[in-house]
């Protein structure tokens, strides 16, 4: 089984599991050995805006590895309601992410338009460069993301109005 939620994993995934293991061995606790079956994943604790995140309201977010708010290597998972918008953002780390499941619309730049969107279906791999605005969407379907930077991490939008953890 995957660490991607039990999805059949495509070439990319392997990739990004092969470059993000040294980063958990490194890190993980005791012998630095850690394994998370979907059955383990489901019964962390999930909470909704932490450290990293959009802020959005409806986004649940589980810390599956590290803390994102300190410094070292973590990895969240990022489950995002159906019709949900996130503002042009940046993070002060430089972070790669995994769709785990549904099809998440992610684009660069200082807004969120539709026609700087890229479709990315489960399996895909995209980045979040440190201090590059970047925004997201979701459409009929909610979307599952994995997202693993170096911490500490954070959020700043662009637009302050578009803030939601302001409003």
């Amino acid at each position: 089984m995957s660490v991607f939620g039990g999805i059949g994993c495509r070439r990319g995934c392997l990739v990004i599991a092969w470059l993000v293991a040294p980063l958990v061995a490194a890190a993980a606790p005791g012998d630095g050995q850690l394994r998370l079956a979907p059955t383990d994943i489901a019964a962390l604790a999930k909470g909704g805006a932490g450290a990293g995140t959009s802020g959005v309201a409806g986004i649940r977010t589980t810390v599956l590895f590290g803390n994102p708010e300190a410094a070292g290597p973590y990895t969240i998972a990022l489950r995002v309601p159906p019709h949900t918008t996130i503002a042009a953002h940046t993070h002060r780390d430089s972070r790669t992410a995994v769709v785990v499941s549904g099809t998440w619309w992610f684009g660069y730049g200082p807004a969120n338009t539709s026609d700087r969107l890229k479709a990315l279906p489960p399996g895909s791999f995209y980045t979040e460069p440190g201090g590059q605005a970047h925004f997201a969407r979701t459409g009929d379907e909610s979307a599952v993301v994995y997202i693993t930077g170096i911490g500490p991490t954070d959020t700043h939008y662009l637009d302050a109005a578009a803030d939601p953890r302001r409003r």
